[in-house]
């Protein structure tokens, strides 16, 4: 099995210390008969635990290949390899549960919190293996969708100076880095986990490289007189 390569999505319920299997977790949220069963089994030991983990990776599977085949039609090209994909989803779908159970709150049945990880795991690699083999373009290209059509000439000029100096902005006042991130995940829609896996980070240091970057780009833009830029969607 391979090791969950990307954190779990703000989807997933909030980390929750010293889950008490008897009957309530953190809180004393009363956990309904099922989940209690499945939390008792995995945290068991020998013969029975084994089988309580082929029983989660059982039911782990059948989510991912119900999400594979729901992505099916989008994604035409990668139908030989839907069936890989739920496997591996699966797999570190299951080391992630089995690593989070104390996370389990209870706010749902266990088996609906631990189809969540199974359907972040498909939609993750479905993205990447997407990916497999394409460059992440680096060039500003993405600005068509961020011009209005139908404007005034005048209102029309104002929006082709901003867009100037936003460019002019990720040139010159980014780093290279930023500039690279910026690009990929703002105007050319590069799915962040695919970014992360190629320049070897983490979403979480991608985010914070993003947030800075924006933050640069408001602040070269009032500087060179697009106050109102801050508050325009384009960067935001």
């Amino acid at each position: 099995m391979s090791v969950a390569a990307a954190p779990i999505v703000p989807v997933m319920e909030p980390a929750a210390r010293s889950a008490d299997v008897s009957g309530t977790s953190t809180g004393g949220r009363l956990l309904d008969p099922e989940s209690r069963d499945w939390l008792a089994r995995l945290r068991g030991d020998g013969a029975a635990r084994d089988e309580a983990v082929a029983d989660l990776h059982d039911l782990l599977l059948r989510a991912a290949r119900f999400e594979t085949g729901r992505r099916r039609s989008s994604h035409p090209h990668l139908r030989g390899d839907l069936d890989d994909i739920a496997q591996e989803a699966a797999d570190d779908a299951l080391l992630a549960v089995l690593a989070r159970l104390d996370d389990f709150r209870g706010l749902s049945r266990f088996t609906t919190w631990a189809y969540k990880f199974a359907l972040y795991h498909v939609a993750v690699k479905v993205r990447r293996r997407a990916w497999q083999g394409k460059e992440i373009p680096v060039d500003d290209e993405g600005w068509s969708p961020f011009a209005s059509s139908g404007l005034g000439p005048h209102e029309e000029a104002e929006q082709s100076e901003l867009l100037d100096a936003i460019r002019i902005g990720i040139a010159e006042a980014l780093t290279p880095h930023q500039r690279r991130v910026l690009v990929a995940l703002a105007l050319n829609e590069v799915p962040i986990d695919v970014l992360a896996e190629r320049l070897q980070t983490t979403r979480g240091a991608l985010y914070k490289t993003l947030h800075d970057a924006r933050r640069k780009l408001r602040r070269h833009l009032e500087e060179s007189g697009h106050g109102q830029a801050e508050s325009r969607e384009e960067i935001s």
